[in-house]
């Protein structure tokens, strides 16, 4: 039968044929599904030369092989488990709906195959698997601070001969400027002490401020009588006149 099958598909491959519906490729917002032409005019209703068939009694495929799939199973839609139940699995396939999610198509697709059904719309997918890391305990952690601290400890002794010579050399620069220094700062100081003592002159002594008051140290002065000068007045013009 499997054998009859294949060669009945065969022949309706090849005695298949294709309808169109007219004006399909003039005009961009026709599509190719068939439609009756029923124009009073139309050349492919008057079945003119290469105008295009048109369906009739004898395109038709074999009746034993009509709406089957080209593996040769028929095809059932399933969505739930429930439709994989009164299945043959040597004459029906199994197409899982687009409304399907994946989880549950997952589901679907295992129980089909256990079963021995062919899925014609099989999807391989990918469960993301979180990897897991290994839980690193404080004591991990502390090598890699005592690897940090002997890198350290490593440059600190290597750089420490170098600070050690630049030191003792700085320290040595100080030590032989110093004794110069306090030799010429010290006749300097001994020739200040000297000239106070070779110029000893008695110093002045404040003059006291006088206790007396201001009235009997300072001589009143005479004031002038009224009497003894008398003052001059200037003579207006018109008592000189009277005068004379």
């Amino acid at each position: 039968m499997a054998t009859e099958v294949k060669r009945l598909i065969k022949v309706r491959v090849e005695k298949g044929a294709t309808f169109k519906r007219d004006g399909f490729g003039k005009k961009r917002q026709l599509s190719d599904s068939w439609r009756k032409p029923r124009g009073q005019h139309n050349k492919q209703r008057e079945q003119k030369k290469a105008k295009g068939a048109l369906p009739k009694p004898g395109y038709g495929s074999p009746i034993a092989v009509r709406g089957m799939h080209p593996s040769g199973f028929f095809e059932m839609l399933v969505t739930s488990e429930k439709d994989l139940e009164g299945l043959n699995p040597k004459t029906h396939a199994v197409r899982i709906g687009g409304t399907v999610g994946t989880r549950k198509r997952v589901v679907l697709q295992d129980k089909a195959v256990a079963v021995g059904l062919k899925v014609l719309n099989a999807k391989v997918i990918k469960v993301a698997v979180k990897a897991e890391k290994p839980a690193e305990s404080k004591g991990a952690d502390k090598p890699k601070v005592a690897e940090k601290t002997s890198v350290k400890s490593k440059i600190s002794a290597a750089l420490a001969p170098k600070k050690e010579k630049a030191a003792t050399t700085a320290a040595e620069k100080k030590s032989a400027a110093a004794p110069a220094k306090k030799s010429e700062k010290a006749p300097e100081k001994k020739a200040e002490k000297a000239k106070p003592a070779a110029s000893e002159t008695p110093a002045k002594k404040p003059a006291k401020k006088s206790t007396e008051p201001v009235a009997e140290v300072k001589e009143a002065k005479p004031k002038a009588d009224s009497t003894s000068k008398p003052k001059s007045k200037k003579k207006s013009e018109s008592e000189v006149k009277k005068n004379e």
